[in-house]
């Protein structure tokens, strides 16, 4: 289960490269579409961060259990 939410935060931080890379390229050509990557940028590194925060927490319950 631990392994399965590392891949997740992973795919946010994947998610997080790609919008910038679009917000890059389309800066000059379409501010509108610019701005929902931007969106998409800053919820995805909110998701990675909150779900390493949930892992690690998860983690250290799971832990605590162990005799």
């Amino acid at each position: 289960m631990i392994k399965i939410l590392r891949y997740t935060e992973y795919l946010y931080l994947a998610i997080f490269l790609v919008s910038l890379y679009e917000i890059s390229k389309l800066w000059e050509l379409d501010r509108e579409r610019s701005y929902l990557f931007i969106f998409f940028a800053l919820v995805s590194i909110a998701m990675f961060f909150f779900r390493r925060n949930y892992r690690k927490r998860f983690k250290n319950r799971k832990d605590a259990e162990k005799p």
